[in-house]
């Protein structure tokens, strides 16, 4: 059996980070985890070949190898994944779609032949136990939660490190919380399911074992959903990083309770983590109430972002207009906000309804619910009809953007992170981070508008302290990409 993975096209957004992966001479930013962990449950008598659209070409003479296809796909994904499955079937061959796209819209791709929704350690077997009897479903779903202490290392000789910018670890499964806009409580529930301290220190050697050094992403959408559980796993990795020289620089996901729990961020501290991504949605109690986000209300978010600061964790936030309480002060609250905490890579974007959560379920009962979502909050569109003129809010959409990713703010908060993040680099400079910082120089420090403000960064960075340098060198890079992503979208909600 000859098959075919194939991973469809992101859009150039504020995700994608594409601007800055030629800084550092990558393509992608992440690896296709999925593809590689559904490999290795796969009969290892099949030869298998994976294509990643974001780091190179599909072509005919490889459609036309595979016997089978598997494409797996996000929402965002989409549009390339469907002109991938046409493509194929332009060629007769079977394709089988899985992901979160095929788990929440399938309708959207009917030329693929059989879907594998909801998680693969459940349907994926199913299916290739009727594709062995030539009785393939048509679709295959599961409401069952697998326990993922049985999901195998996932299959990385099918990629080659040096495309991407980072790899990609899972831990967990599952949120505690159940913000009504978000999807995945929908998808894997509100019990948060851990893998096993030695299963994830053997997908860590892994990696280490195939050569990888430098980023890794903690992919779990809420990392501390079952903190007794973490902390026993963080104790392993510290020691595991520590006998290794620190290998891995980590980034995850978490709420911002994590600010609640010292000894935890020493922990995550301890283990290399350097960043963490946090969803605070709005400044506005009453948004934050609307849409269950309870674990942000009745605190001081700021305060809350400066003590994960503190502990050498980065915060990248994520912010959303649009809420049916937001009130028409909402955007300049959110500007104030972020500058005072010193959120730099701040990802604001609208509300959009995704499939089967309650929000979606909920503007559908008010007749509100316009289309599908594109799986992109930060491509100015909506899908529903916000209580907020549409106009007014695309307009304020539009100032907030423009006056968080002007040279000006951006940089102001670069100089309030520096001033209370408290780094600790235990990984050595490479050769890529080298040249990159060498490429800052003449793209930002000479050729940019922005090097007035860059040179004055790098000055008031050594003269604070010197291990911020590289920190105010990586953010300054990051800001030409959100500058240019910025001006599309501002194209975009103009129209």
């Amino acid at each position: 059996m000859n098959l075919l993975m194939i991973y469809p096209a992101y859009p150039d957004t504020f995700w994608s980070f594409r601007h800055v992966l030629g800084f550092i001479s990558r393509k992608a930013t992440f690896p296709p985890l999925g593809l590689l962990t559904v490999a290795a449950m796969l009969p290892a008598s099949w030869n298998k070949k994976l294509v990643d659209v974001n780091v190179t070409e599909l072509t005919d003479e490889q459609i036309a190898w595979a016997d089978l296809v598997f494409i797996s796909a996000m929402i965002v994904q989409k549009d390339s994944a469907r002109r991938i499955i046409h493509r194929c079937k332009g060629l007769h061959k079977t394709v089988v779609l899985g992901g979160p796209a095929a788990t929440s819209q399938p309708d959207v791709f009917a030329e693929a032949d059989h879907f594998i929704c909801n998680e693969a350690e459940i349907t994926l077997g199913a299916f290739l136990a009727d594709w062995d009897n030539q009785t393939p479903r048509r679709r295959y779903a599961s409401e069952q939660r697998p326990d993922i202490t049985q999901t195998p290392v996932p299959l990385w000789s099918l990629i080659r490190f040096k495309d991407y910018a980072s790899m990609a670890l899972q831990y967990s499964r599952g949120c505690p919380f159940d913000c009504e806009f978000c999807d995945i409580t929908a998808m894997y529930g509100r019990v948060c399911r851990t893998k096993s301290p030695q299963q994830i220190l053997a997908e860590f050697q892994s990696l280490y074992d195939a050569g990888w050094r430098g980023d890794v992403f903690v992919v779990d959408d809420n990392f501390i959903g079952n903190r007794r559980r973490v902390q026993t796993m963080l104790a392993a990795l510290i020691a595991w990083q520590k006998q290794h020289k620190y290998p891995f620089a980590l980034t995850t996901e978490t709420s911002i309770n994590l600010a609640d729990h010292p000894r935890l961020m020493r922990q995550m501290h301890d283990a290399n983590f350097h960043k963490v991504f946090v969803g605070i949605e709005s400044p506005h109690d009453e948004s934050l109430r609307e849409c269950r986000k309870t674990q942000n209300t009745q605190r001081d978010l700021v305060q809350s972002v400066r003590a994960i600061h503190r502990q050498g964790l980065q915060v990248m936030g994520g912010f959303i207009l649009g809420f049916d309480s937001d009130p028409d002060s909402i955007f300049e609250a959110q500007i104030q906000f972020i500058q005072r905490a010193g959120i730099v890579t701040a990802m604001v974007g609208l509300l959009n309804a995704l499939p089967h959560t309650r929000l979606w379920s909920r503007l559908k009962a008010e007749g509100r619910l316009l289309r599908d979502s594109t799986g992109e909050n930060t491509d100015a569109t909506l899908n529903f009809r916000p209580r907020m003129d549409k106009e007014r809010l695309l307009e304020g959409y539009r100032t907030v953007l423009a006056t968080l990713y002007s040279s000006k703010h951006y940089y102001e908060r670069i100089h309030t992170l520096i001033r209370s993040y408290t780094p600790t680099f235990r990984n050595r400079i490479s050769l890529r981070d080298f040249m990159a910082g060498l490429k800052s120089l003449w793209h930002i420090g000479v050729r940019s508008p922005s090097r007035f403000y860059f040179w004055k960064l790098l000055g008031a960075a050594a003269c604070r302290r010197l291990s911020t340098v590289p920190l105010a060198i990586e953010l300054a890079i990051y800001g030409l990409h959100f500058e240019k992503t910025t001006q599309k979208v501002l194209l975009q909600a103009a129209l």
